[in-house]
């Protein structure tokens, strides 16, 4: 019989992190789960740490290439089993409830394809409060979504066949893929909210990739002209998309400007510019712009691109 639920851990040379974040699934009560830990590519000797362990405890470990964490994600969904699919991310741990209590609550509300529960924050070893503004919540809440990712992957459950018709994670995103996820799930539909601190977010470390890849909001811009292609927005919602993509395009060109990077400034402002154009709806400059600003990015990452001296 397969498992209720589907758990995936993407990890990155966090050896001894990932083994807590491991145990705190093994020690889910009143639920059958399956877990799947993906590593990827580390090197500092987490996938001979868990080979025996895992063999011990009855989970299996992928190996991959460095590829980022939402192609671990992805990897590990393409596994899975299960009716649901759980994301625990390798700094972060569960309470022992959570899992059973999200499972029952997802099926006691069928039509959800998506939910979240409360948590708890720790800062380096120290219990701080969420601002307002991170406290989760549900219901539909696209447009609050869109200056401020109001879901975390760790405390989201969702049914795979879901998760499989979105596309998963965004693989070409080293970062802020949980952000375009989260607003592709909302263009449609509502997202539950179990409104309990079950997970435990962990904060601080120096390898957290919020903080050590920089200029995240670049990562946003292309999440929102993304988004800004979908032909099925209310007036109301392309508009709000419309006015964050203006505020962060302003705000990143502003300081590639700083920096000296006047064509990627530039390039920036241009397509602030041209934000207002597609009130109206998608066209082929907003495809355009979404290919310039993956240039940009490619190009910061490989400086030997031949896009990068256009960027700079």
């Amino acid at each position: 019989m397969a498992s209720a639920v589907s758990v995936i851990i993407p990890t990155y040379n966090r050896g001894a992190m990932v083994r807590e974040a491991i145990a705190s699934v093994l020690a889910q009560r009143d639920i059958d789960c399956e877990l799947i830990v993906v590593d990827d590519g580390s090197i500092d000797g987490t996938e001979e740490d868990l080979a025996e362990h895992a063999a011990a405890h009855g989970y299996q470990v992928i190996r991959t290439a460095h590829r980022g964490v939402a192609a671990a994600r992805n990897r590990g969904v393409a596994e899975a089993r299960s009716e649901f699919v759980a994301f625990l991310d390798s700094d972060d741990l569960w309470m022992p409830s959570k899992l059973a209590r999200q499972v029952d609550f997802m099926r006691a509300n069928p039509h959800l394809q998506i939910s979240q529960c409360g948590e708890r924050w720790r800062r380096r070893g120290r219990w701080v409060n969420p601002g307002r503004r991170h406290r989760k919540r549900g219901g539909d809440f696209f447009v609050d979504s869109l200056r401020t990712c109001l879901v975390s992957p760790s405390a989201a459950i969702m049914r795979r066949d879901f998760f499989c018709a979105l596309g998963g994670f965004d693989e070409t995103l080293a970062a802020c893929e949980d952000y375009d996820l989260w607003l592709r799930v909302l263009v449609e539909n509502e997202i539950g909210l179990l409104d309990e601190p079950l997970v435990i977010r962990r904060a601080g470390h120096p390898d957290q990739l919020s903080t050590s890849i920089p200029a995240l909001d670049r990562f946003r811009i292309i999440a929102l002209l993304k988004i800004l292609r979908e032909p099925r927005f209310s007036a109301q919602r392309r508009d709000a998309a419309c006015e964050v993509l203006i505020e962060k395009c302003t705000i990143y060109g502003d300081g590639l400007a700083r920096r000296g990077r006047s064509v990627a400034a530039r390039t920036c402002y241009s397509i602030a510019n041209a934000a207002s154009a597609w009130l109206a709806g998608p066209d082929d400059a907003l495809v355009e712009s979404i290919a310039l600003m993956r240039s940009m990015i490619q190009a910061d990452h490989d400086p030997g691109a031949s896009a990068s001296e256009a960027l700079r």
